[in-house]
């Protein structure tokens, strides 16, 4: 068991700040620097994940639920993954069925090291209050000691975006205090009545702390060029975080998970950015979200909805451009809106020559 992630010396488990992070000078995205192919590179089929094969050494990603939302998409479930490293595992995202995805994929609640939420669309924190529910202690295989639930902090809804709920925007630390309240009854009459650890003593929300500089504004400046920026580090991770363009939607993070064994990373949602390209520097996974914009303008639907689709969200080719400029590995496409089979994501090997996989749920893959 590597008692370090590969980048440092990490003696033990800390949140940590974002202060003072300085800017770098961004590399730019494009077809020049890309390598074009006409065709993807068959990637290794990956397996089902289960309790029976997921291994307690190395590190592995686990893509328990595959779907963009908020919708019902078939038999996908929505968004969520989980890295594991040594037979520990850290989550991010808590969409539809997450849960049961888990669950069914032996990650059990008293395996859980850390939690992360790469913004706060419904489509990524809908389960969260199940999830801490249905892994609250030892009668459910669950949390026995406490975890963070890391995600963005408190700040105002951007300029032109109505309120109509008060107070119109939280951060982490507020909506897990806001599901604690929301299941009160519950949780005082377990705790008396099964003997159970106050679920608020087991799960916290924490804030991420943007870097000073560069400053970031949801109107005016709200996905500057930045340098990933750590969040969380124990004795088997290191995770960096940075700002992705996710547009009205501000703070929206992807996140790098560095290990001895190697690195993987999440876009979250975002559109096409020079951010993604630093935060995936080599990595040996690239989990990056998809739309097919040729489906959505078959469906007739409103400019104003296909431009929020353009203009949040990354096309195949957008993923290849990222990928080849960031020496990525692997990539893996997840979060899928208007894609439903490989040739959806043809435009991927346009720019990268690596292979790419078009993901399902639950399915294991090994670093």
């Amino acid at each position: 068991m590597p008692s370090t992630p590969r980048t440092s010396n990490v003696p033990r488990r800390t949140l940590l700040g974002a202060g003072g992070i300085a800017a770098l000078s961004a590399p730019i995205l494009g077809a020049g620097s890309a390598s074009a192919t006409t065709a993807a590179k068959a990637a290794t089929s990956p397996v089902l994940a289960t309790a029976a094969n997921v291994p307690d050494t190395g590190m592995h990603l686990v893509t328990l639920g595959t779907a963009a939302g908020p919708a019902i998409r078939g038999t996908r479930h929505g968004i969520a993954s989980a890295v594991v490293v040594d037979g520990l595992h850290y989550l991010v995202d808590f969409g539809l069925g997450m849960p049961r995805q888990a669950a069914e994929s032996g990650l059990t609640g008293n395996k859980l090291r850390q939690a992360f939420v790469t913004h706060l669309h419904s489509d990524h924190i809908s389960e969260l209050s199940a999830y801490m529910l249905y892994n609250w202690d030892t009668p459910v295989q669950g949390v026995t000691s406490r975890v963070g639930i890391i995600g963005p902090g408190r700040t105002r809804l951007p300029r032109g975006i109505r309120p109509v709920v008060s107070p119109p925007q939280t951060g982490m630390k507020d909506v897990i205090q806001n599901l604690m309240r929301a299941n009160a009854y519950d949780i005082n009459i377990r705790t008396t009545d099964e003997a159970r650890i106050p679920l608020d003593e087991l799960f916290e929300g924490v804030d991420i702390e943007l870097p000073r500089r560069p400053r970031a504004d949801p109107d005016r400046n709200p996905v500057p060029d930045m340098k990933p920026f750590t969040i969380y580090e124990d004795d088997r991770v290191r995770v960096k975080a940075t700002l992705v363009e996710h547009l009205p939607v501000f703070p929206s993070f992807g996140f790098r998970f560095e290990t001895e064994y190697g690195v993987i990373t999440f876009s979250g949602d975002t559109a096409e950015t020079p951010n993604m390209v630093r935060l995936s520097q080599d990595a040996d996974l690239l989990v990056h979200e998809v739309v097919n914009m040729d489906y959505y303008r078959d469906q007739d639907f409103a400019e104003e909805f296909l431009h929020h689709l353009e203009s949040s969200h990354t096309t195949p080719e957008g993923i290849g451009r990222i990928a080849s400029e960031a020496g990525a590995k692997k990539v893996v496409v997840s979060h899928m809106a208007g894609v439903f089979s490989d040739a959806d994501l043809a435009g991927i090997a346009e720019f990268y020559d690596g292979p790419y996989t078009l993901a399902a749920d639950r399915q294991l893959f090994s670093v």
